[in-house]
């Protein structure tokens, strides 16, 4: 009889063993997952930073009476308005948020790109202590919130391939 009472105890105890090693590992897992979308926030911001740099170079080196934005993101590696090959950047990178190619545009009034963002709908981990000139994506919303480039007051945007529509 007292046998018995021991194995039963030792059952018990190995399933509260089990259960929280299950919820250390589970937390585990949600930290690292944290840690790695924060990685992929501060490369978002890498990669719009190079976004940016790439449109205000390709609008400062305008040549008269020609486009000021691209119309197309494989203008900044290539501009066309120019007869030697002018890079403004070396390659459209994919969005380290969605892991896809794909960017959201910021269309201007004469239709040209005037900022990208990410498609992502996800809701930021940073929210504030952005870097002199980011500022404007504290509290943002969303990821697609962080516009990168020369964004005028009335731009146009068009989220990845859909219509464009009135901000």
């Amino acid at each position: 009889m007292q046998r018995s009472r021991h194995y039963g105890f030792s059952y018990i105890a190995l399933l509260i063993l089990i259960a929280s090693m299950s919820v250390v590992a589970t937390a585990t897992v949600q930290a690292g997952a944290a840690v790695q979308r924060s990685h992929a926030e501060e490369e978002l911001l890498r990669v719009g930073m190079e976004f940016e740099r790439a449109l205000v170079s390709y609008k400062a080196s305008t040549p008269a009476g020609a486009p000021q934005s691209p119309r197309v993101l494989e203008d900044l590696l290539a501009d066309p308005r120019f007869a030697g090959a002018r890079r403004h950047l070396r390659a459209v990178r994919p969005d380290p948020i969605t892991g896809k190619r794909e960017w959201g545009l910021v269309l201007g009034s004469d239709g040209g790109i005037v900022a990208v963002h990410s498609l992502s709908t996800a809701v930021p981990i940073k929210v504030a202590g952005f870097a002199t000139g980011w500022e404007r994506f504290t509290q943002a919303a969303s990821y697609s919130d962080w516009q990168f480039g020369v964004v005028p007051p009335l731009a146009v945007k068009r989220l990845g391939g859909g219509r464009p529509e009135r901000e």
